[in-house]
C-alpha cells in the first residue's frame, strides 16, 4: 500500500508511444491557463456576498489571506511540477513520495474536485447566458433551464451542450485548447480591468468607513451547518471584525481554486523544469492583484451593506447609473466561465489518465489518440458524465466539496515535499521550495485552518467519497497496480 513509484519510472512511462502526450505548451500558455481557470465565478459573485455578510471593505484583506494560503501551496507545487514533469498533479507527486494508497486517495479526491467544479461552473455559465438572452427577449423554456428554474422536470440544456463542446476541443488537442483559452482570457481580463479603471471614477471615500466593520457574533450554527472548527474547539466564527477576515478568507478561497490545474499539464509542457514554476506562480500573482483591486473598487463604489449578493459588480454600476457597464460585465462573465469549465475538465482527464496508466484504473483509458496525442478515451467518458450531471443536477450545496478537496490536495503536496527532500535528496530540482521545512509546514497549517472553517456536512460528504475510493482501491486498484505486478517496492 505504501510502495512508491520512482521519479525516474514516472518519467520513463511518459515515453511509451501509446501512452505519451504531445508536448506543446510554453510558460505563457501555462500562465494563461492559470488565469483562465482562476478568474471565474469567484470574482464575479463572491465579492459582494463576503463584503456584505462577513468582512465589509476588508474583503480585500481576505483575498490577500486566501492568496497567501495558495501561494504557500504554489511554491510546493512548483518544486514537484519541475522535478516530476508528469501528468496527474498531486496524484503523481504523492505516488513519488508518500506511497500508492495516499496517491490513490488524492487522485480520487481530485476526480471529485474537478468533476464538481466543472459542473458547478457550467451551471453558472448557463445562468449568465440565460440572463443575457433575457435582455434581448430570448427566453429558454423552463424545462430546458435546469432544475432550479423549472417547477417540474428540469434539464439545463445550455450547461450540457457547453461541456460536450469543450470535450471535443480537448480531444482535438492541447494547442487548440490553449488558443481558445488565450482569446477568452483576453476578453475576461479586459472586462476585469474595465471594472477597475471605470470604477475608480465612482469611488466615494465614505463608503470605506469603517474599513473593518465592528465584530458581531455570528449566529451559532446548528447540526450540520456548524463549521468544523466550532465542533472541535467550541470556537464560533464571527461576522466582521478582525476575525471576520479569516472567516471571509475561507469563503473567498473558492475564487482561487484552479491554479493547481496548471500542474496537471506538466507532461505536455515543452520545458517543464523552467516553465511550470513560472506558470503556477505567475497566474496566482496576477489573479491575486486583480481580486484585491476589484474588491477595493466595488466596496468604494457602493457601501458594503448595500452590495448585491448575486451580481455585485454589475449591480454596483447600475447603482451609480451606468447600466452599460453592467451588461458588459455580464457578457465578460459568461465568456470567461467557458475557460474555467474547460480547464477544470482538462485537469480531471489528466489525473484520470495518469491513474489509468499506473493500472489503478483500467488501462483501456491510458491510450492516447493516434493523431492528436490526447487522452481521448477518459476525456470523452468524463465529458459525457459531467455534461449529464450539469444538465440534471442542482449542486450548489456540493460546491463546498470542491473547496475541501483542493485544500486536502494542498496538504498532501506540502507533506510530499518534506518526504521527498528526505528520501531523494539527490534528485535534480530546477525549482526548490524556499525555507524548507518551515514553509511546507506553514502551508499545511494554513490549509487545515481553512478546512476547519467549512461546515461539518461538507466533511461528512467528503469522508463518504474517500471511503468509497478506499474500497475501490482494495477491490480493484491494489491488485491491478503496475508497480505491484512488476514487483516494485
Amino acid at each position: 500500500m505504501f510502495r512508491t513509484k520512482s521519479v525516474e519510472q514516472s518519467i520513463l512511462d511518459t515515453e511509451e508511444p501509446e501512452h505519451a502526450l504531445k508536448k506543446s505548451l510554453s510558460a505563457l500558455d501555462l500562465t494563461v491557463f492559470g488565469v483562465g481557470v482562476i478568474i471565474g465565478t469567484g470574482i464575479f459573485v463572491l465579492t459582494g456576498k463576503v463584503a456584505k455578510e462577513t468582512a465589509g471593505p476588508a474583503t480585500a484583506i481576505a483575498f490577500v489571506v486566501a492568496g497567501v494560503v495558495c501561494a504557500l501551496a504554489a511554491l510546493c507545487y512548483a518544486e514537484f511540477a519541475s522535478t516530476v514533469p508528469v501528468a496527474g498533479s498531486a496524484y503523481t507527486f504523492s505516488y513519488a513520495s508518500l506511497g500508492e494508497l495516499v496517491a490513490w486517495i488524492i487522485g480520487w479526491d481530485l476526480v471529485l474536485e474537478f468533476a464538481l467544479g466543472t459542473a458547478v461552473v457550467a451551471v453558472g455559465w448557463s445562468g449568465y447566458v440565460r440572463s443575457l438572452m433575457d435582455n434581448v427577449d430570448w427566453t429558454m423554456p423552463e424545462a430546458l433551464s435546469g432544475p432550479d428554474a423549472a417547477e417540474g422536470f428540469g434539464f439545463d440544456l445550455l450547461a450540457f451542450v457547453l461541456v460536450l463542446i469543450l470535450t471535443v476541443i480537448l480531444v482535438i488537442g492541447m494547442k487548440l485548447s490553449a488558443r481558445v483559452t488565450s482569446v477568452v482570457v483576453a476578453i475576461k481580463v479586459g472586462v476585469v480591468l474595465m471594472v477597475i479603471i471605470a470604477g475608480l471614477f465612482f469611488i466615494k471615500a465614505e463608503n470605506y468607513k469603517p474599513f473593518i466593520p465592528p465584530s458581531e457574533k455570528q449566529a451559532a450554527g446548528s447540526g450540520w451547518d456548524a463549521p468544523m472548527v466550532q465542533l472541535i474547539f467550541g470556537y464560533e466564527p464571527t461576522n466582521f471584525g478582525a476575525m471576520g477576515i479569516f472567516t471571509a478568507a475561507s469563503i473567498v478561497f473558492f475564487a482561487f481554486i484552479g491554479f493547481d490545474v496548471v500542474a496537471t499539464a506538466a507532461e505536455e509542457t515543452k520545458l517543464p523544469q523552467r516553465d511550470m514554476p513560472r506558470g503556477i506562480l505567475g497566474s496566482l500573482i496576477i489573479c491575486t492583484v486583480l481580486y484585491v483591486a476589484v474588491s477595493i473598487v466595488v466596496t468604494g463604489m457602493q457601501h458594503y451593506s448595500e452590495l448585491s449578493v448575486s451580481a455585485p459588480l454589475a449591480d454596483a454600476f447600475k447603482a451609480t447609473g451606468h447600466p452599460f457597464y453592467a451588461g458588459l460585465i455580464s457578457f465578460g462573465a459568461a465568456v470567461g466561465l467557458t475557460t474555467v469549465c474547460m480547464i477544470l475538465l482538462l485537469g480531471q482527464t489528466r489525473v484520470f489518465f495518469a491513474m489509468s496508466r499506473d493500472g489503478l484504473l483500467p488501462r483501456f483509458f491510458s491510450r492516447t489518440h493516434p493523431r492528436f496525442k490526447t487522452p481521448y478515451r477518459p476525456t470523452i467518458l468524463l465529458g459525457v458524465v459531467i455534461a449529464v450531471i450539469a444538465g440534471f443536477t442542482s449542486i450548489d450545496e456540493l460546491a463546498t466539496l470542491v473547496n475541501i478537496g483542493t485544500l486536502f490536495a494542498f496538504v498532501v503536496v506540502a507533506l510530499g515535499v518534506l518526504v521527498l527532500r528526505r528520501t531523494r535528496p539527490d534528485l535534480p530540482r530546477a525549482f526548490r521550495t524556499p525555507w524548507v521545512p518551515v514553509l511546507p509546514i506553514a502551508s499545511v497549517a494554513a490549509s487545515v485552518w481553512l478546512m476547519l472553517n467549512l461546515p461539518v456536512e461538507t466533511w461528512v460528504r467528503f469522508a463518504g467519497w474517500m471511503a468509497l475510493g478506499v474500497l475501490i482501491y482494495f477491490v480493484y486498484g491494489r491488485s491491478h497496480s503496475r508497480l505491484g505486478r512488476e514487483g516494485h517496492t
